[in-house]
């Protein structure tokens, strides 16, 4: 169930698929315009920055980059729970990331307890994806005509659709979707590393033991 921003003035976008299908690369791609070919696993991250709405209001934005691995479904469940929209992040050019993409959907539907929480589906990696029409196109079908979802097609290394997710998630918050010159701003700055942990092979993150 979408909220307003005079309900909540804090909305946390989380960021769920398989290892290796680029959810970290998308998150630094928008919030500090980087991209580090280098896979390196993530347990989990969360950043932090503020909105400034059209009429004046601070929203607290905090995305969370989840780990890809099976191997912590307690922690998966917190995430689904404390969630407000999700971005379901797979690779146009691995189809099985797509089948793992449709069991977080369930997961999400059971933590959640609704039938319509807010998510965007988002196909990763289209710098790498020729040849994969037929697999797009079912994609397409099951996540807009049986999820009634939107699905985007993305490219974390040439930076294509990056902020459009973000826009689609804040769109689904009921938020405004035109990002402002606050946010862009506080994008080159994000995270607050004196409020971050010391990363785990991380740059620039905050760690969530």
């Amino acid at each position: 169930m979408s909220l307003s921003v005079k309900e909540k003035t804090q909305i946390r976008l989380v960021f769920l698929g398989a290892a290796g299908v680029g959810k970290t690369s998308l998150i630094h791609r928008f919030l500090q315009d980087t991209f580090d070919p280098k896979h390196r696993r993530t347990v989990e991250e969360l950043h932090s920055t503020e909105y400034e709405t059209t009429d004046g209001t601070q929203v607290k934005i905090e995305i969370l980059d989840t780990t890809g691995s099976y191997e912590f479904p307690a922690m998966r469940k917190l995430s689904m729970r404390s969630g407000d929209a999700f971005a379901l992040v797979y690779s146009v050019d691995n189809p099985d990331s797509f089948e793992i993409v449709k069991r977080l959907r369930e997961e999400i539907l059971d933590a959640k307890e609704e039938k319509s929480p807010s998510m965007v589906v988002v196909g990763n990696k289209k710098d790498n994806g020729d040849g994969q029409k037929v697999f797009w196109d079912d994609a397409m079908a099951t996540v807009e005509l049986e999820w009634n979802c939107r699905l985007l097609e993305t490219s974390a290394k040439e930076n294509i659709n990056v902020t459009e997710i973000f826009r689609e998630l804040l769109r689904e918050v009921n938020l405004p979707s035109q990002l402002s010159p606050a946010l862009r701003k506080r994008r080159e700055t994000i995270p607050n590393e004196q409020n971050c942990k010391p990363p785990m092979n991380k740059t620039n993150s905050c760690i969530i033991c």
